[in-house]
């Protein structure tokens, strides 16, 4: 009976010219060996079946990419990660849901990260089992401390000032979950999906409610200054005097011509 495959980890021509998206979407693991039939089987979450996707996708100038992974083999995590930052076209990384381990290593490939409010990385120290004698497991250590240098420099690429190997270290020693916010603090995330346009919804609204009360304003009826008032009467008071005078005057004379 021929085994059912899923979609874990799909790479398709997107619908905008030249244009790839790939999802991410379960553990990354390399090919395995089948020791009955003697065949390799592919792994869609492998270095190696990206390398083969990404040379027939060699004229794109658009990846977008889609992690919702808690992470995997690091060696083929690696190997995609490389693969990506080859490749001259723009890349768009899309946290859907958690980029733990090396899928938050593959993650920090992106020209823009984009996280959803509520997704999520996790961060942490790399890790190897191991047997064997004093020399071997010390070997070991030493091997392994140079993999999580080499794996965890791309965070700080990525980040830039916003994040320093000493506070890097104290997040990978307790291995951290990160909120989107704290990913932007980082540097290790650019945008919160939906959350920019709040803001730009917020700004209108503030827009509009100063023009409304502009517009209250200026209907108004415009308050004449006590001072402004007092000095009209005066001269108007003033005007009636001159006035009453004037008329007084033209009587006395009509009189004496009689």
């Amino acid at each position: 009976m021929e085994k059912a495959t899923k979609p874990i980890f799909l790479i398709r021509q997107a619908e905008e010219p030249k244009t790839l998206e790939l999802y991410i979407y379960d553990y990354v693991e390399g090919d395995s060996f089948d020791f009955w039939s003697g065949e390799t089987i592919e792994s869609e979450t492998s270095a190696n079946h990206i390398r083969q996707e990404l040379e027939q996708a060699k004229d794109v100038e658009q990846i977008n990419i889609y992690i919702n992974s808690y992470g995997g083999d690091v060696s083929e995590g690696l190997g995609i990660y490389n693969q990506l930052k080859r490749h001259p076209a723009q890349k768009t990384v899309y946290v859907d849901g958690f980029a733990c381990s090396i899928a938050s290593v593959i993650a920090m490939v992106g020209d823009k990260v984009i996280m959803g409010v509520n997704t999520v990385m996790m961060l942490h120290h790399a890790a190897m089992g191991v047997f064997g004698n004093a020399e071997e497991l010390r070997k070991a250590a030493n091997d392994v401390e140079k993999i999580d240098q080499a794996s965890t420099s791309s965070y700080l690429e990525k980040a830039g000032d916003k994040l320093d190997r000493p506070t890097l270290n104290k997040l990978l020693d307790i291995g951290t979950w990160l909120t989107a916010e704290e990913c932007v603090q980082y540097g290790l995330a650019d945008e919160i999906e939906g959350k920019e346009n709040d803001n730009i919804m917020k700004a209108q609204q503030r827009f509009k409610q100063c023009i409304k009360n502009q517009i209250v304003q200026m209907q108004k009826k415009p308050k004449v200054p006590e001072q402004l008032k007092q000095q009209k009467n005066n001269a108007e008071k003033l005007m009636m005097m001159f006035k009453t005078k004037i008329g007084k005057t033209g009587g006395n004379d009509n009189d004496n011509e009689k």
